[in-house]
């Protein structure tokens, strides 16, 4: 069975918010899904309940098929990665095996770096890329919350990937999300990137919500991260549009008072960030292509030596 398929396999890596999220409306779509975590506790409850899901319709629970990695099996059509940026490498080796299955890959995950690794594994031209505007929240074992459409913007990662992605996108479509293939998926990725960079980090390291930073020195900060982003990607002949990132953090600021950036959420819940494909990444990238990334470079040492203590 294919992709474009009525029924594809669709096999997600990562039970967490948007995992579950995920699993659940391609499961209502008619996608054949099997969610795969290192969880156990939390597979045999999905596999007893299902996902409680609750959006503008209403809540219901939604069956999904569950596995550890070493129990996922072909087929697979479509291969979705939704661990944070820290397991990526772990996750991936983990269902190594399934590359003879041929399936198509897709992180929508945050962070630089996680296409490199599925492309290493999957081959660069069986890799999609993108990113996924969709707001999921997580309780219990897993009750997922979502509201509105939201949408997501994927793309290939190599050249031999673009011919995926319409089918990918489709899918996703059907399944309730707003996608559609970016025109250019890279920058598409980095601008979301430096919006996380610019946010995130200060967030954590100060511990505070959006409000926090909704001052002259918060917004010196974050903008000069957008800046140093955008310089990286522009070395890297990826163009971002600086003001439209500042413009969105501005919004999220204005707007979104209350929240409470990931990272801050991850510290305070004892979970590693994802500084190093965030932060880091911009950093790296930078020192590789020879642009100056001096306040990413301190916000990341800043959150390692918080992490160093131990959790929060």
């Amino acid at each position: 069975m294919a992709l474009g398929s009525l029924q594809p396999h669709v096999t997600i890596i990562g039970a967490g918010a948007m995992g579950c999220l995920f699993a659940a409306r391609l499961a209502e779509q008619g996608s054949l899904v099997t969610l795969v975590d290192v969880d156990e506790v939390r597979l045999a409850a999905i596999a007893r309940d299902g996902i409680m899901l609750t959006d503008d319709g209403g809540a219901r629970p939604v069956r999904v098929a569950v596995a550890t990695a070493a129990k996922a099996t072909p087929p697979v059509d479509l291969l979705l990665l939704f661990t944070k940026g820290v397991h990526s490498a772990a996750a991936i080796r983990s269902v190594a095996h399934l590359a003879g299955a041929a399936p198509v890959a897709l992180t929508l995950q945050n962070g630089i770096g996680n296409a490199e690794l599925l492309a290493a594994s999957f081959g660069a031209d069986r890799v999609l890329i993108g990113t996924a505007h969709v707001p999921a929240d997580l309780s219990g074992a897993a009750s997922v919350t979502t509201h509105g459409f939201g949408f997501v913007e994927l793309g290939g990662f190599a050249p031999g990937g673009r011919d995926h992605a319409p089918a990918a996108a489709d899918l996703l479509q059907r399944a309730g999300f707003g996608a559609r293939v970016a025109d250019d998926v890279n920058a598409a990725v980095w601008e979301k990137v430096a919006f996380n960079a610019a946010l995130n980090a200060m967030a954590m390291i100060c511990e505070v919500p959006n409000a926090g930073m909704d001052n002259e020195p918060g917004r010196r900060i974050a903008f000069r991260v957008v800046d140093e982003a955008v310089a990286v990607a522009a070395a890297r002949d990826i163009r971002l549009d600086g003001a439209r990132i500042r413009s969105t953090i501005d919004a999220a600021l204005r707007e979104h008072a209350h929240h409470e950036a990931s990272m801050l959420q991850d510290r305070r819940h004892g979970r590693t960030t994802e500084i190093e494909t965030i932060n880091g990444a911009i950093g790296r990238e930078g020192a590789r292509w020879g642009v100056p990334t001096p306040v990413c470079d301190t916000l990341s040492d800043l959150v390692r030596i918080i992490e160093s203590r131990g959790p929060g």
